[in-house]
């Protein structure tokens, strides 16, 4: 099982160098960036220089906001300078996001990703032939490449895998379809909902197709940690998140699966209401812990294998907030990978 580190969004970029190497020191296969506050491919190349076998992948970068070329250009670089540790990891984020906050078009998006996906395999296919590989499609016109504007080879290095991000069926059967592989959101981490709503899909999409290589990767909140305090704190920081996340439609699926369906109405009424700051005392103990990973560090590796293994290809985690528990947490990790 990959197991995949977590990075707070917020995190200073003075401050990506050291916690790459502490992930890597700790025992994680992968650390995935995420594209919130801070250009995901500017901290992605921080990671990859501070370390020499951490494997970096966006977790992930949004492709609407930017052209393919631009995306294969920027995967193509960190490649080189990793020697083959970066992998492109892709997203659409919400429509009212891409619109309003980046004031990019969002319309037809499964059919538009799918493009997109396609002109940057096309990009990877002039780099590496050292000739314009044209790509022609109803979003993304690419006829044109000179040789002063092709990078250099890559050589024996591995070109970047594309991963999908994806929550929502159309975008779990894109990704098995053109991808190599496929992020969950924490809202659709679950096992029931990966079991019933995720893997199907990808099994039949690959249909014959089923030896080639394709990974999934869960990626649920936790609370891990051996100290009552610090955990009653961190349960509270969760359900917020989720109270969040919930109150967004798209994100509703588990929620009825698990027989909370009601509660993503009354999420987005209270939102809506501008009455944010108590919303999450509406998100029940049982809910939270079938969907947040909730133990202490000796019952970490169980808890995974319990949830997830034979089901999904990795996992991704957030290393303690405390350096002091660093050695409790690779322990954690260690066992993991024996189990």
């Amino acid at each position: 099982m990959e197991i995949v580190a977590g990075i707070n969004p917020r995190m200073q970029l003075r401050d990506v160098g050291d916690y790459a190497q502490r992930v890597e020191s700790l025992g994680f296969d992968t650390l995935h960036i995420p594209e919130m506050v801070h250009d995901p491919f500017v901290m992605s190349s921080l990671a990859l220089a501070a370390t020499s076998s951490l494997h970096v992948r966006t977790g992930v970068a949004l492709a609407f906001v930017r052209s393919p070329m631009v995306s294969a250009l920027s995967a193509w670089d960190l490649a080189q300078l990793s020697e083959g540790r970066f992998d492109l990891g892709l997203g659409t984020q919400i429509r009212k996001n891409i619109e309003e906050r980046y004031g990019m078009p969002f319309d037809n998006p499964v059919n538009r990703l799918s493009e997109y996906i396609g002109a940057v395999k096309a990009c990877f296919d002039s780099f590496e032939q050292r000739e314009c590989v044209p790509f022609q499609g109803e979003f993304y016109n690419l006829s044109r490449l000179q040789d002063e504007f092709i990078p250099e080879s890559l050589g024996d290095v591995r070109v970047p895998e594309i991963w999908l991000g994806a929550v929502g069926p159309k975008l779990s059967v894109l990704a098995a379809e053109h991808c190599d592989g496929l992020i969950t959101h924490p809202t659709n981490s679950h096992s029931l909902h990966l079991t019933e709503n995720v893997i199907p899909l990808i099994d039949s999409s690959l249909g014959a197709n089923q030896k080639r290589k394709f990974s999934v990767i869960a990626a649920p909140l936790t609370v891990v940690t051996d100290d009552s305090e610090e955990r009653e704190k961190l349960i509270e920081e969760k359900k917020r998140m989720l109270a969040f996340l919930y109150s967004t439609p798209a994100y509703a699926p588990t929620l009825d699966l698990l027989g909370f369906r009601d509660l993503a109405v009354e999420l987005r009424k209270r939102f809506s209401a501008g009455e944010g700051e108590d919303v999450f005392r509406l998100i029940p103990d049982e809910l939270f812990h079938q969907v947040v990973i909730t133990c202490s560090f000796d019952g970490l590796a169980d808890e995974v294998h319990d949830r997830f293994g034979g089901l999904v290809g990795g996992v991704t985690l957030r290393p303690p907030a405390d350096s002091k528990c660093d050695d409790a947490f690779r322990s954690s990790i260690e066992d993991l990978k024996q189990s």
